[in-house]
């Protein structure tokens, strides 16, 4: 296509809208395009969760307050201090507890880090989790689990995942995974984690992330996941 035809993506936005609104739902978008081309590579997690929630919910805003007869800057406003709040609900929570985490397991080789559905993922490796065959934590273990459960907020929910190597096989691996996973939830319910905001699953040796034809690899697939997802993201 030629570069004179190339669509403009803020018209698109806008199109709909008359007068007032579609220059302003047109100027909403083009302050989000550059926003995001400028300024995100220097924002943390936190603020770019809100600048874009902040730009898309004043877009919205203004489309709504035209199409229903109301004020499109008014509605801008109040769109863009909603979308604010709503892209920095993973922020504040979770990646103030992804640094707390972080350094809580310094120099134990759990890797701590956000998924792409907004998640905060810790993968514990055996070394610091469970001894062959087991499902009794170890000591170097509880200060992570102190760390995931203190202050929780309400609506954090956690699930565990257990894994083991293909050692044994799936009649021993999948209770053995799932017994794992158990006894992260006792702890964490010893530590004031209500079970029932706990969900907990044994995956066997059906998920490894290196191969079993190695000690190396056994261990890496020896693991324990624990995911942190916020109910009101």
């Amino acid at each position: 296509m030629p570069s004179n035809l190339t669509p403009s993506p803020v018209p698109r936005i806008g199109w709909f809208l008359d007068g007032p609104g579609r220059r302003l739902c047109c100027a909403a978008g083009l302050a989000g395009t550059v926003l995001f081309s400028t300024g995100c590579e220097n924002m943390s997690d936190r603020q770019r969760g809100t600048a874009q929630g902040a730009g898309v919910g004043a877009v919205a805003g203004a489309v709504l307050g035209s199409v229903s007869g109301g004020n499109a800057g008014r509605g801008a406003v109040l769109g863009g201090a909603l979308g604010a709040v709503a892209g920095n609900v993973w922020s504040k929570h979770l990646e103030d507890k992804r640094d707390a985490l972080n350094r809580a397991g310094a120099g134990t080789g759990a890797v701590v880090e956000r998924t792409a559905d907004n998640r905060l993922k810790m993968n514990v490796p055996s070394d610091v989790s469970f001894d062959t065959g087991r499902a009794d934590i170890k000591p170097q273990m509880r200060a992570l689990l102190d760390e995931v459960g203190r202050s929780l907020a309400p609506g954090v929910r956690v699930t565990v995942v257990g894994h083991t190597d293909s050692t044994g096989g799936d009649s021993i691996n999948e209770p053995l995974s799932r017994d794992r996973a158990l006894a992260v939830r006792d702890y964490l319910s010893s530590r004031g984690v209500l079970s029932e905001r706990v969900v907990v699953q044994g995956r066997g040796s059906r998920e490894p992330v290196a191969s079993n034809d190695s000690d190396v690899g056994r261990a890496a697939n020896r693991r324990v996941e624990i995911f942190l997802s916020d109910s009101t993201s």
